[in-house]
Protein backbone atom coordinates (compact mmCIF):
# COMPACT_ATOMS: atom_id res chain seq x y z
CA UNK A 1 0.00 0.00 0.00
CA UNK A 2 1.18 3.55 -0.74
CA UNK A 3 1.92 5.49 1.90
CA UNK A 4 -0.42 8.54 2.30
CA UNK A 5 2.61 10.82 2.67
CA UNK A 6 5.92 11.83 1.54
CA UNK A 7 6.68 12.57 -2.12
CA UNK A 8 5.87 9.30 -3.08
CA UNK A 9 2.32 9.00 -1.82
CA UNK A 10 -0.87 9.37 -3.14
CA UNK A 11 -0.72 13.34 -2.24
CA UNK A 12 2.69 14.13 -3.06
CA UNK A 13 1.54 13.02 -6.49
CA UNK A 14 -1.72 15.32 -6.62
CA UNK A 15 0.77 18.22 -5.64
CA UNK A 16 0.23 19.58 -9.26
CA UNK A 17 -3.54 18.19 -9.90
CA UNK A 18 -4.65 21.06 -12.53
CA UNK A 19 -7.79 22.71 -10.91
CA UNK A 20 -8.47 23.83 -14.60
CA UNK A 21 -9.73 19.33 -14.54
CA UNK A 22 -13.39 21.26 -12.43
CA UNK A 23 -13.95 22.62 -16.31
CA UNK A 24 -14.11 18.12 -17.08
CA UNK A 25 -17.62 17.39 -15.46
CA UNK A 26 -18.63 21.02 -16.59
CA UNK A 27 -18.01 19.78 -20.29
CA UNK A 28 -19.43 16.27 -20.01
CA UNK A 29 -22.48 17.51 -17.80
CA UNK A 30 -23.16 20.17 -20.73
CA UNK A 31 -22.94 17.47 -23.34
CA UNK A 32 -25.75 15.53 -21.42
CA UNK A 33 -27.84 18.64 -20.86
CA UNK A 34 -27.22 18.54 -24.69
CA UNK A 35 -28.84 15.37 -25.32
CA UNK A 36 -31.44 15.68 -23.11
CA UNK A 37 -32.62 18.41 -24.84
CA UNK A 38 -31.96 16.66 -28.14
CA UNK A 39 -34.23 13.87 -26.79
CA UNK A 40 -36.99 16.59 -26.01
CA UNK A 41 -37.04 18.18 -29.21
CA UNK A 42 -35.42 15.96 -31.74
CA UNK A 43 -36.52 12.94 -30.27
CA UNK A 44 -32.76 11.69 -29.70
CA UNK A 45 -32.51 8.23 -27.45
CA UNK A 46 -33.42 10.08 -23.74
CA UNK A 47 -30.81 7.49 -21.98
CA UNK A 48 -27.21 8.98 -23.99
CA UNK A 49 -28.10 12.54 -21.72
CA UNK A 50 -29.03 10.90 -18.13
CA UNK A 51 -25.90 8.48 -18.40
CA UNK A 52 -23.66 11.33 -19.26
CA UNK A 53 -25.38 13.63 -16.22
CA UNK A 54 -24.74 10.42 -14.18
CA UNK A 55 -21.24 10.54 -15.54
CA UNK A 56 -20.39 14.34 -14.56
CA UNK A 57 -21.93 14.06 -11.21
CA UNK A 58 -19.19 10.94 -11.10
CA UNK A 59 -16.53 13.09 -12.50
CA UNK A 60 -17.58 15.86 -9.97
CA UNK A 61 -17.11 14.25 -6.70
CA UNK A 62 -13.80 12.50 -8.36
CA UNK A 63 -11.87 15.88 -8.73
CA UNK A 64 -13.22 17.52 -5.66
CA UNK A 65 -12.31 14.62 -4.08
CA UNK A 66 -8.92 14.59 -5.60
CA UNK A 67 -8.55 18.59 -4.32
CA UNK A 68 -9.58 17.44 -1.49
CA UNK A 69 -6.75 15.32 -0.84
CA UNK A 70 -4.20 17.84 -2.53
CA UNK A 71 -5.39 20.52 -0.04
CA UNK A 72 -4.74 18.05 3.07
CA UNK A 73 -1.05 17.41 1.41
CA UNK A 74 0.02 20.60 -0.31
CA UNK A 75 -2.42 23.33 0.97
CA UNK A 76 0.47 25.43 -0.21
CA UNK A 77 0.22 24.24 -4.26
CA UNK A 78 -3.58 24.81 -4.24
CA UNK A 79 -3.46 28.60 -2.26
CA UNK A 80 -0.62 29.27 -5.06
CA UNK A 81 -3.40 28.16 -7.83
CA UNK A 82 -5.90 29.69 -6.29
CA UNK A 83 -3.48 33.26 -6.40
CA UNK A 84 -2.47 32.83 -9.83
CA UNK A 85 -4.06 35.53 -11.97
CA UNK A 86 -4.97 33.02 -14.83
CA UNK A 87 -5.65 29.63 -12.98
CA UNK A 88 -7.48 30.48 -10.43
CA UNK A 89 -11.08 31.44 -12.64
CA UNK A 90 -11.21 27.93 -13.29
CA UNK A 91 -12.28 27.93 -9.30
CA UNK A 92 -16.05 29.26 -10.96
CA UNK A 93 -16.04 26.09 -12.99
CA UNK A 94 -16.54 24.12 -9.37
CA UNK A 95 -19.60 26.36 -9.26
CA UNK A 96 -20.86 25.37 -12.44
CA UNK A 97 -20.38 22.03 -12.81
CA UNK A 98 -22.39 21.76 -9.13
CA UNK A 99 -25.44 23.49 -11.28
CA UNK A 100 -25.08 21.06 -13.94
CA UNK A 101 -25.25 18.43 -11.04
CA UNK A 102 -28.32 20.01 -9.96
CA UNK A 103 -30.03 20.29 -13.34
CA UNK A 104 -29.19 16.77 -13.90
CA UNK A 105 -31.24 15.70 -10.82
CA UNK A 106 -33.98 18.06 -11.25
CA UNK A 107 -36.42 15.10 -12.71
CA UNK A 108 -34.93 12.24 -10.49
CA UNK A 109 -34.80 13.78 -7.39
CA UNK A 110 -36.05 17.77 -7.30
CA UNK A 111 -35.58 18.18 -3.22
CA UNK A 112 -31.83 17.25 -3.62
CA UNK A 113 -31.55 18.95 -6.63
CA UNK A 114 -33.01 22.17 -5.09
CA UNK A 115 -30.59 21.56 -2.19
CA UNK A 116 -27.50 20.88 -4.56
CA UNK A 117 -28.44 24.12 -6.88
CA UNK A 118 -28.61 26.41 -3.57
CA UNK A 119 -25.09 25.31 -2.42
CA UNK A 120 -23.82 25.88 -6.02
CA UNK A 121 -25.26 29.16 -6.77
CA UNK A 122 -23.95 30.24 -2.80
CA UNK A 123 -20.32 29.10 -3.87
CA UNK A 124 -20.57 30.19 -6.98
CA UNK A 125 -21.24 33.98 -6.20
CA UNK A 126 -18.59 33.98 -3.28
CA UNK A 127 -15.91 32.49 -6.00
CA UNK A 128 -17.68 35.66 -7.91
CA UNK A 129 -17.24 38.02 -4.94
CA UNK A 130 -13.74 36.93 -4.51
CA UNK A 131 -12.71 37.85 -7.92
CA UNK A 132 -13.93 40.80 -8.33
CA UNK A 133 -12.40 42.38 -4.73
CA UNK A 134 -9.00 40.80 -6.47
CA UNK A 135 -9.55 42.81 -9.53
CA UNK A 136 -9.87 45.64 -7.19
CA UNK A 137 -7.02 45.48 -4.81
CA UNK A 138 -4.36 43.93 -7.26
CA UNK A 139 -4.98 45.47 -10.84
CA UNK A 140 -4.08 42.95 -13.44
CA UNK A 141 -1.53 42.98 -16.62
CA UNK A 142 -3.45 42.83 -19.79
CA UNK A 143 -1.51 39.75 -20.36
CA UNK A 144 -3.85 38.15 -17.81
CA UNK A 145 -7.38 39.40 -18.90
CA UNK A 146 -8.15 36.16 -20.55
CA UNK A 147 -11.44 34.18 -21.81
CA UNK A 148 -11.37 32.13 -18.94
CA UNK A 149 -11.90 35.08 -16.41
CA UNK A 150 -15.54 34.65 -17.96
CA UNK A 151 -15.79 31.68 -15.51
CA UNK A 152 -16.27 32.67 -12.22
CA UNK A 153 -18.31 36.07 -13.31
CA UNK A 154 -20.53 35.96 -16.42
CA UNK A 155 -20.98 31.60 -14.94
CA UNK A 156 -24.02 33.24 -12.73
CA UNK A 157 -26.61 33.14 -16.08
CA UNK A 158 -26.21 29.02 -15.63
CA UNK A 159 -28.04 29.26 -12.57
CA UNK A 160 -31.67 30.72 -13.88
CA UNK A 161 -31.73 27.31 -16.05
CA UNK A 162 -32.60 24.93 -13.40
CA UNK A 163 -33.22 28.01 -11.12
CA UNK A 164 -36.88 28.68 -12.96
CA UNK A 165 -37.51 24.69 -12.86
CA UNK A 166 -36.62 24.79 -8.62
CA UNK A 167 -39.22 27.54 -8.27
CA UNK A 168 -36.60 30.74 -7.28
CA UNK A 169 -37.73 32.87 -10.30
CA UNK A 170 -37.33 35.97 -8.67
CA UNK A 171 -33.51 34.95 -7.61
CA UNK A 172 -32.73 33.68 -10.53
CA UNK A 173 -33.88 36.62 -12.47
CA UNK A 174 -31.05 38.77 -10.21
CA UNK A 175 -28.84 35.72 -11.25
CA UNK A 176 -29.03 36.52 -14.77
CA UNK A 177 -28.92 40.14 -14.24
CA UNK A 178 -25.65 39.78 -12.75
CA UNK A 179 -23.82 37.41 -15.05
CA UNK A 180 -25.15 39.40 -17.68
CA UNK A 181 -24.15 42.96 -16.19
CA UNK A 182 -20.74 41.66 -15.92
CA UNK A 183 -20.76 39.74 -18.97
CA UNK A 184 -20.90 43.08 -20.44
CA UNK A 185 -18.31 44.66 -18.28
CA UNK A 186 -15.64 42.23 -18.61
CA UNK A 187 -15.88 40.71 -22.42
CA UNK A 188 -14.94 43.81 -23.81
CA UNK A 189 -11.48 44.20 -21.68
CA UNK A 190 -10.77 40.45 -22.59
CA UNK A 191 -11.48 41.17 -26.30
CA UNK A 192 -9.45 44.59 -26.11
CA UNK A 193 -6.76 42.52 -24.86
CA UNK A 194 -6.61 39.89 -27.34
CA UNK A 195 -7.64 42.08 -30.15
CA UNK A 196 -4.21 44.88 -29.02
CA UNK A 197 -1.97 42.75 -27.67
CA UNK A 198 0.38 40.95 -26.22
CA UNK A 199 -1.05 37.24 -28.01
CA UNK A 200 -2.38 34.71 -26.42
CA UNK A 201 0.04 31.86 -25.45
CA UNK A 202 -0.62 28.85 -27.62
CA UNK A 203 -1.75 26.60 -24.87
CA UNK A 204 -4.28 29.40 -23.99
CA UNK A 205 -5.64 29.71 -27.43
CA UNK A 206 -8.24 27.25 -27.08
CA UNK A 207 -10.03 29.01 -24.57
CA UNK A 208 -11.52 31.32 -26.97
CA UNK A 209 -14.22 29.01 -27.03
CA UNK A 210 -15.10 30.29 -23.97
CA UNK A 211 -16.27 33.21 -25.50
CA UNK A 212 -19.12 30.84 -27.21
CA UNK A 213 -21.04 29.94 -23.63
CA UNK A 214 -22.51 33.35 -22.56
CA UNK A 215 -24.22 33.90 -25.57
CA UNK A 216 -25.42 30.21 -25.76
CA UNK A 217 -26.32 30.07 -21.97
CA UNK A 218 -27.46 33.50 -22.06
CA UNK A 219 -30.43 32.30 -24.88
CA UNK A 220 -31.59 29.07 -22.90
CA UNK A 221 -31.41 30.79 -19.53
CA UNK A 222 -33.69 34.04 -20.95
CA UNK A 223 -36.04 31.13 -22.76
CA UNK A 224 -36.48 29.92 -19.24
CA UNK A 225 -36.97 33.06 -17.61
CA UNK A 226 -39.50 34.52 -19.94
CA UNK A 227 -41.39 31.38 -20.85
CA UNK A 228 -40.04 30.44 -24.56
CA UNK A 229 -37.25 31.79 -26.97
CA UNK A 230 -39.21 34.95 -27.53
CA UNK A 231 -37.49 38.37 -29.20
CA UNK A 232 -35.21 38.78 -26.19
CA UNK A 233 -33.51 35.40 -26.17
CA UNK A 234 -33.29 35.40 -30.28
CA UNK A 235 -31.52 38.48 -30.07
CA UNK A 236 -28.80 36.93 -27.87
CA UNK A 237 -29.05 33.80 -30.03
CA UNK A 238 -28.52 35.75 -33.53
CA UNK A 239 -24.81 36.66 -31.36
CA UNK A 240 -24.03 32.97 -30.08
CA UNK A 241 -24.15 31.70 -34.17
CA UNK A 242 -21.79 34.45 -35.55
CA UNK A 243 -19.24 33.96 -32.49
CA UNK A 244 -19.75 30.12 -33.42
CA UNK A 245 -19.35 30.59 -36.92
CA UNK A 246 -16.31 32.30 -36.80
CA UNK A 247 -14.91 30.01 -33.96
CA UNK A 248 -15.47 27.32 -36.67
CA UNK A 249 -13.67 29.20 -39.32
CA UNK A 250 -10.58 29.02 -36.87
CA UNK A 251 -11.00 25.58 -36.83
CA UNK A 252 -7.65 24.91 -38.28
CA UNK A 253 -5.53 27.09 -36.38
CA UNK A 254 -6.98 25.45 -33.54
CA UNK A 255 -6.02 22.21 -34.70
CA UNK A 256 -2.42 22.99 -34.76
CA UNK A 257 -2.32 23.59 -31.19
CA UNK A 258 -0.62 21.14 -28.46
CA UNK A 259 -2.85 19.46 -26.07
CA UNK A 260 -3.13 20.99 -23.04
CA UNK A 261 -6.14 20.75 -19.97
CA UNK A 262 -7.09 24.88 -21.94
CA UNK A 263 -9.03 22.14 -24.34
CA UNK A 264 -11.76 21.67 -22.12
CA UNK A 265 -12.64 25.06 -22.77
CA UNK A 266 -14.07 23.85 -26.16
CA UNK A 267 -16.54 21.48 -24.69
CA UNK A 268 -18.72 23.26 -22.72
CA UNK A 269 -19.79 26.67 -24.96
CA UNK A 270 -20.33 23.93 -27.88
CA UNK A 271 -22.32 21.60 -25.89
CA UNK A 272 -24.81 24.96 -24.62
CA UNK A 273 -24.78 26.43 -28.30
CA UNK A 274 -26.56 22.68 -29.34
CA UNK A 275 -28.85 23.42 -26.25
CA UNK A 276 -29.94 26.77 -27.54
CA UNK A 277 -30.05 25.27 -31.49
CA UNK A 278 -32.32 22.66 -30.45
CA UNK A 279 -34.33 25.18 -28.25
CA UNK A 280 -35.21 27.53 -31.05
CA UNK A 281 -35.74 24.34 -33.37
CA UNK A 282 -38.34 23.18 -31.17
CA UNK A 283 -39.80 26.89 -30.70
CA UNK A 284 -39.46 27.98 -34.55
CA UNK A 285 -39.78 24.76 -36.66
CA UNK A 286 -38.20 24.43 -40.49
CA UNK A 287 -37.61 22.03 -43.02
CA UNK A 288 -34.05 22.38 -42.67
CA UNK A 289 -33.36 23.63 -39.07
CA UNK A 290 -33.54 19.89 -37.51
CA UNK A 291 -30.48 18.36 -39.28
CA UNK A 292 -28.99 21.80 -38.52
CA UNK A 293 -29.68 20.81 -34.75
CA UNK A 294 -28.14 17.33 -35.07
CA UNK A 295 -24.91 18.62 -36.80
CA UNK A 296 -24.99 21.02 -34.01
CA UNK A 297 -25.23 18.07 -31.30
CA UNK A 298 -22.90 15.82 -33.40
CA UNK A 299 -20.28 18.75 -33.67
CA UNK A 300 -20.23 18.95 -29.73
CA UNK A 301 -20.53 15.29 -29.08
CA UNK A 302 -17.30 14.70 -30.92
CA UNK A 303 -15.59 17.69 -29.61
CA UNK A 304 -16.32 15.90 -25.82
CA UNK A 305 -15.30 12.93 -27.01
CA UNK A 306 -11.68 14.31 -28.93
CA UNK A 307 -10.68 16.10 -25.88
CA UNK A 308 -11.79 13.56 -23.63
CA UNK A 309 -9.64 10.83 -25.25
CA UNK A 310 -6.82 12.72 -25.35
CA UNK A 311 -7.22 13.96 -21.76
CA UNK A 312 -7.27 9.95 -20.61
CA UNK A 313 -3.71 9.70 -23.19
CA UNK A 314 -2.20 12.65 -20.95
CA UNK A 315 -3.12 11.23 -18.22
CA UNK A 316 -1.85 7.84 -19.05
CA UNK A 317 1.33 9.20 -20.07
CA UNK A 318 1.34 11.36 -16.45
CA UNK A 319 1.56 15.02 -18.02
CA UNK A 320 -1.49 15.59 -16.00
CA UNK A 321 0.44 16.05 -13.10
CA UNK A 322 3.54 17.96 -14.14
CA UNK A 323 4.00 21.75 -13.18
CA UNK A 324 3.73 23.78 -15.66
CA UNK A 325 6.42 24.78 -17.85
Amino acid sequence: MIPANGPAGAGGKLQHLPLPLFAVPMGVGGLGLAWREAGRSLGAPVAIGEILLGLALLLWLVIAGLHLVRAFHHPGSLRADLRHPIRSAFAGAIGIGLMIVAGGLVPHAPDLATAVWLIAVGFHLLVGIWTVRGLLMAPREAATLVPPLLIPLVGNIVAPIFGVRLGFETLSWMLFGLGALLWAMIQPLILGRIISGPPLPERLLPTLGILLAPPAVGTVALAGLTGGYGPGPLAIFGLAVVVATILLSMTGHFARCAFAISWWGWTFPAAAFSVAVSGVVAAHPGPALAPLAWLVLAIASAIATFVSLRTLRAAAAGHLLQPEG
